[in-house]
């Protein structure tokens, strides 16, 4: 027995640095024709059959309101401002920034310049509500790549120009995507949040923290002791934004595009035409972005891909836009449905004691059914690596925790031909060490 134990943790190194080594060589790119199908895949969780098939739809979210601005001007979202804090919202949060960009302040490159009585009726619309958070970027001066593990590399913060500052609370709008976005009309892929950031010893809030900071201080502060770095965005629905002047598409809509609705929206034209309910905006969360020109307007500005998009990987188009991820932030805060993780050392844990386990059972069936090794093996590998992908699945449908088993699944995947090499290699040093024993014992 003892023999088998050291053979079998043996064949687990083994595994392993097969393991270590189908990472070099990915990284080496010696597969590039299979890029497109790597790619697919590397967009793809299990856990996203579980946000996009199997989870009912939710109950809407009736705390929160979406409110489009379009591309209104400056002039035009004081007056949106003005119709909805006539109506007692708690807090207004607006997903947008009233600066010039690279700090550009000519009529040229900054035409919202130009319209001064604009600018001043915005600003005076923040103030008299009293209640607004603005977002902020989080930038990097420096020039270290912004990857996941850099998420500390932010040294400067943008905000809105001076004159909107005014009773208002800032939140960074970062939002943490896959490949890192530069800009809006970007490829992102959004799965996780970072919901505070210390730099120089004070700490920034994300936006959607800022939002629930001022709505509900105790269930924020709740979810803030939690400690988290980087935080996995428990999504739930999106909104419905499509419009009768795009029936066509309307009468086109499939299962791949629709998505649970859980959300409130209303659009720009029917907050000038006040075409909602009295008590519609009382006592709610507003947050106001962009979500097209008008709903339903095909556009890929600041729209993320979120695990809801109906095609799991190999995605075509982005399913959510950026106000809608802060409003699925805001709703997990306020809901208190977290994603519950487990530590990485008890992933690299389970991926070895699995490992260990399969090896001692393929060795175990090699030795006493020797005739039934390749079937079985074979058999078992598949009913394992069936098992771990449901456990993955399951585990997050019923208990919200997300197991992250990669590790695991790819270990199992190779227990099988490393075993078989390993004893290739053993039979054959083997081989060779008789004849040289043979040899060398052999008189003159």
């Amino acid at each position: 027995m003892k023999k088998v134990a050291r053979q079998s943790v043996s064949i687990t190194l083994f595994v392993f640095l097969m393991m270590w080594g189908v990472g070099e060589i990915t990284d080496l790119k010696l597969f590039n024709a299979f890029d497109g199908m790597s790619q697919a895949f590397k967009e793809f969780e299990l856990t996203d059959i579980v946000f996009s098939q199997l989870r009912e739809d939710p109950l809407v979210e009736e705390r929160i309101v979406l409110v489009n601005i379009g591309n209104l001007s400056r002039r035009e979202v004081a007056q949106q401002i003005n119709i909805i804090r006539q109506y007692n919202p708690r807090v207004i949060g607006i997903d947008s920034y009233f600066n010039c960009e690279g700090n550009l302040r000519d009529s040229i490159n900054c035409p919202q310049l130009l319209d001064t009585l604009g600018n001043l009726m915005l600003a005076y619309e923040i103030e008299q509500a009293g209640n607004v958070v603005l977002v902020s970027k989080l930038l990097q001066k420096s020039k270290t790549s912004l990857k996941e593990e850099f998420l500390d590399v932010y040294d400067s913060l943008e905000l809105s120009d001076t004159l909107f500052n005014r009773k208002v609370k800032y939140g960074y709008a970062n939002l943490i995507t896959n490949p890192p976005a530069v800009h809006q009309d970007d490829i992102k892929q959004c799965r996780s949040f970072m919901p505070a950031y210390t730099s120089q010893q004070e700490e920034y809030l994300a936006f959607a923290v800022q939002v629930c900071m001022l709505f509900d201080s105790v269930k924020t502060k709740n979810f803030l002791a939690r400690n988290k770095e980087e935080d996995l965005i428990n999504y739930r629905g999106n909104v419905e934004i499509q419009d009768i002047r795009l029936q066509a598409i309307r009468n086109q809509a499939t299962e791949t595009t629709r998505y649970p609705l859980m959300f409130y929206a209303v659009d720009t034209d029917q907050v000038f035409n006040r075409d909602f309910l009295e008590d519609f905006f009382k006592d709610k969360i507003v947050i106001m972005g962009f979500m097209g020109s008008y709903f339903g307007e095909f556009t890929w500005s600041d729209k993320y891909f979120t695990p809801l998009n109906k095609k799991p990987a190999g995605r075509a188009n982005p399913d959510m836009f950026g106000v809608v991820v802060h409003a699925n932030i805001v709703a997990m805060i306020l809901n208190g449905d977290y994603v519950a993780e487990v530590p990485t050392w008890a992933e690299i844990l389970i991926a070895i004691l699995t490992c260990y386990f399969t090896v001692l059972l393929f060795m175990t069936i090699d030795q006493r059914l020797p005739n039934w090794y390749d079937a079985l093996s074979v058999t078992i590998q598949v009913v394992q690596l069936l098992l771990i992908s449901s456990i993955i699945v399951f585990a997050f449908a019923w208990f919200t925790v997300k197991l992250d088993l990669g590790l695991t699944l790819l270990a199992t995947a190779l227990v099988g031909p490393s075993y078989d090499i390993y004893k290739g290699f053993q039979l054959e040093f083997s081989k060779r060490l008789t004849k040289y024993r043979q040899k060398v014992s052999k008189p003159e």
